[in-house]
């Protein structure tokens, strides 16, 4: 048994708003499952695919009042490719951010919601990843959060050390799922998370007590409503538990 990484989802106060922002800045499809939810992927995509992470947009009235643990790395190919995507994506409402970066190479900027995200310079190991070249996840032991979602999932460990750990799809497609040392304690929950699904012909029940088994946590919340399941990581993260397929 395994999962995979299909989605990050997003608390927005206005969903439909910053799923506009997304879709423009991503050059991806806009849809909605319901109100209150807003649901991007690339065009001519089908779910789930390995080539794509895609993104859950879901309404909740709290604002945003810490950094966030989870963001979004962008790719471009060249300083000229940077440089306009920056002020593409500053036209459509994104806007410089100073979270204590100093002289980078790459530019941190937030969305219309104020959600951290960085346009990378041109990395060769980005050059097949799409736009999303990866979803980045603070942790406090990079080392411990590698070996916890190598085992959770089915994607490769590709690099770890003290400070960093990269994850890629077994197929070798897709965005990396990378964990950077961050002295930064998790304090709130978090609006961008982690959904995982198993595969076709999994039973999820036996799919949450192997994550559970590997030290998946139970966030403590009231999870009668809903057809999924919220654990936590061994940080504290929470991350959702869909149903196979």
């Amino acid at each position: 048994m395994a999962t995979r990484l299909v989605q990050i989802n997003m608390k927005a106060q206005d969903d439909a708003a910053l799923g506009r922002f997304w879709a423009q800045a991503l050059g991806w499809r806009m849809d909605s499952e319901g109100p209150g939810v807003t649901n991007l992927e690339p065009e001519n995509y089908t779910y789930p695919d390995p080539v794509a992470v895609c993104i859950d947009i879901i309404a909740h009235p709290e604002p945003k009042t810490v950094k966030n643990r989870v963001h979004l790395d962008l790719a471009t190919t060249s300083p000229a490719h940077q440089a306009e995507l920056v002020a593409r994506l500053t036209d459509l409402g994104a806007t410089p951010l100073d979270v204590g970066q100093g002289d980078v190479p790459w530019a941190v900027l937030a969305d219309p919601e104020g959600n951290e995200f960085c346009v990378l310079e041109p990395r060769p190991e980005y050059l097949d990843t799409g736009l999303i070249a990866a979803v980045v996840v603070d942790c406090a032991d990079p080392r411990a959060m590698a070996r916890f979602w190598g085992e959770a999932m089915d994607w490769t460990v590709h690099e770890v050390d003290d400070d960093f750990a990269s994850l890629r799809s077994s197929k070798g497609v897709g965005p990396y799922l990378e964990f950077i040392r961050s002295p930064d304690p998790k304090t709130v929950w978090n609006r961008v998370h982690l959904d995982v699904r198993p595969y076709p012909g999994d039973d999820p029940q036996a799919e949450e007590a192997r994550l559970r088994a590997l030290g998946a946590g139970d966030p403590g919340i009231d999870q009668s409503g809903i057809t999924w399941t919220v654990l936590t990581d061994p940080e504290g993260n929470e991350f959702c538990l869909l149903s196979a397929g």
